[in-house]
């Protein structure tokens, strides 16, 4: 298999179980993720955000209401290393979501030294990628699309949104299935074109 910052030339979805949604905040995209694993008889959830914090009443909230959305038969992982969690996986999986994901994995790695971060970032994105390229059960992502706004006035914000658009690119690349989730509505993109990862040669002009 190619490396996943390099995929072959034909553009195989090699994640042949893997489903992408992704969309902008409170579009609806986890409740759709949700739905697209509420038949399955075994599901986790992976969370890969912090846990509930008394200090913090509002993300406290945010937690439970995802909670509660849930069937009581799901079980839920709080990790951050999701490429473990699919590998590892022996059901269907729902992962909530990239954008915390990547938040952590900065954390990690230090926001003094973004250089270092980025590195770090797009080492773990490899090891995710080919996780999932080898996952035999259903994975559903949820991500964020976050370059839609002002570009960021500092180099960490500006690092989150290029590393999470390079991460969502290389995600949906390999996905079998891509769903855009805006406003409450769902847009399959799993049969869209797919831009070219690496520009077309040019040829001198005759």
């Amino acid at each position: 298999m190619s490396s996943p910052h390099r995929p072959d030339a034909t553009g195989a979805r090699a994640a042949r179980t893997t489903t992408l949604v992704t969309g902008p905040i409170r579009s609806g995209k986890s409740r759709h993720a949700e739905d697209l694993l509420w038949d399955h008889p075994d599901v986790t959830y992976v969370a890969t955000g912090r846990p509930a914090d008394p200090a913090d009443p509002e993300w406290s909230r945010r937690v439970e209401s995802h909670r509660r959305r849930r069937p009581g038969s799901w079980r839920t992982l709080e990790t951050t290393d999701v490429a473990t969690a699919v590998a590892d996986a022996t059901g269907a999986l729902l992962v909530d979501c990239l954008g915390t994901w990547l938040t952590a994995v900065v954390d990690d790695a230090g926001w003094d030294d973004l250089e270092a971060a980025s590195a770090r970032v797009r080492q773990e994105a490899d090891r995710l990628i080919e996780s999932l390229c080898a996952a035999t059960v259903p994975v559903v992502v949820v991500t964020n699309e976050v370059g839609w706004s002002l570009v960021a006035t500092t180099p960490s914000g500006r690092l989150f949104q290029d590393e999470l658009g390079r991460l969502n690119a290389l995600v949906s690349r390999a996905a079998a299935r891509v769903h855009l989730v805006v406003a409450g509505r769902i847009v399959d993109l799993s049969d869209a074109p797919v831009v070219p990862w690496q520009p077309r040669p040019r040829t001198l002009d005759a």
